[in-house]
């Protein structure tokens, strides 16, 4: 079958697509799906959190990672991810909606999740949701996710942060700008660019000022 010349050139319409699972026969369904899709093509194909995290950075926009890998969980893998790569969006991969894990991966930056028996249907729309900004998480989960992130913690308001990303929520209160703090943290302005999107996504603010204000308030509020 001739390339089309999206394929040819590498453009950026083509959304890439990593995959990771311990389970190979979970890879191979989900990458036949996906090579398809005439705006998808599978970029990753890794079976282990230690491949995802050597392959997978800069090279795809949307990672389907299952929650629960072989060699680490996938939450670590998640976190480790989003700092490298603050832009890339992921679908965690479960066998249970009701899982706690899942609360706690959407908590930590991913873009929702799928179950792992999704129709086919399902997994190429939620591939394009996540890509285009979008989220996606079943009503039960979302009911959860809000009771938690209600519940009075004694632990570090902050916590929801990244290291990487309390570190800049730290210069951004400082009044810096996504430049200055590229300079100061050695990364590229678009980086911090990313950077400052989760944060703002994370806190629920729309404005710089706000998240400075937020970190003002809690900095000495963290666990003694």
């Amino acid at each position: 079958m001739p390339q089309t010349n999206a394929e040819l050139d590498g453009s950026d319409e083509l959304i890439r697509v990593a995959l990771v699972d311990d389970h190979e026969i979970v890879r191979i369904g989900l990458a036949n799906m996906i090579e398809r899709q005439p705006d998808m093509r599978v970029t990753v194909d890794v079976g282990s959190g230690e491949e995802a995290l050597a392959q997978i950075p800069g090279q795809a926009d949307v990672v389907v990672l299952d929650i629960r890998l072989g060699d680490t969980n996938g939450l670590s893998v998640l976190k480790t991810l989003k700092d490298r790569d603050p832009a890339v969006k992921v679908i965690m991969l479960t066998s249970f909606g009701g899982d706690d894990l899942v609360l706690d991966a959407l908590i930590g930056g991913a873009s929702g999740y799928l179950l792992k028996e999704s129709r086919g249907r399902s997994v190429i729309d939620a591939i394009r949701t996540v890509a285009s900004g979008g989220s996606l998480f079943g009503p039960q989960i979302a009911e959860k996710l809000l009771a938690r992130l209600r519940q009075p913690s004694s632990a570090d308001p902050l916590a929801i942060l990244s290291p990487q990303e309390q570190k800049i929520l730290a210069l951004i209160a400082q009044g810096k700008t996504n430049k200055e703090i590229g300079q100061d943290i050695f990364l590229s302005e678009k980086t911090v660019k990313h950077y400052v999107s989760n944060i703002l996504s994370k806190l629920g603010y729309t404005r710089r000022s706000e998240a400075a204000a937020f970190f003002a308030q809690h900095r000495f509020e963290g666990p003694h």
